[in-house]
């Protein structure tokens, strides 16, 4: 069988697809669950203690409290720690950056919502989709720099992932609006 070299490449690369995405998946995954845990574990006080900013709106808003910010820094941390264990492939603490990344980055992303004139839980394309993605980002490249594929990766899959995880949560009664 005679296969040109550009057929070769172009295998080599369709079976290096589902490597990038377990790879891109290992890498996000503490900062998806940090994002996910405060719509499970949330309520309670508001992270902004109802303070109001200059334009007399919210910093952030009721949906942003410390309960789910907490919950989602546990909850990333610990999937850190696991990844660590399992995978050795990221430094123990790296969850918790990620974590807090993910998190910082949704508060930037009320931040601009409420700024604009949005209620809390009123939706704002691809901010609301991939905020927590940058600032995991962000608060990773403290320590490593990801690939510029792993991050094409992440901002790739997330789209569609946190579209059907909001549908999910929404159909489960967690979330009162499917966004």
């Amino acid at each position: 069988m005679n296969i040109s070299y550009e057929g070769d490449k172009s295998k080599m690369l369709l079976e290096q697809i589902p490597i990038l995405i377990v790879e891109a998946l290992k890498f996000i995954f503490p900062a998806y669950c940090a994002n996910a845990a405060p719509v499970i574990f949330g309520g309670g006080t508001p992270l902004d203690l109802d303070t109001k900013f200059l334009d007399g709106q919210p910093v952030f808003g009721r949906n942003k409290t410390f309960r789910g910010f907490f919950a989602g820094l546990i909850l990333g941390s610990l999937v850190g720690i696991v990844e660590h264990t399992v995978f050795q492939q990221y430094p123990i603490f790296y969850g918790f950056f990620l974590a807090l990344g993910a998190l910082t980055g949704d508060l930037a992303g009320s931040f601009i919502k409420r700024r604009i004139g949005l209620s809390p839980g009123a939706p704002l394309p691809i901010i609301d989709q991939v905020d927590f993605v940058f600032g995991a980002f962000l608060f990773a490249f403290l320590f490593a720099f990801p690939s510029w594929e792993i991050f094409l990766a992440v901002l790739l899959l997330t789209l569609p992932i946190h579209f059907l995880t909001n549908v999910f949560a929404y159909i489960l009664g967690m979330k009162d609006k499917p966004w």
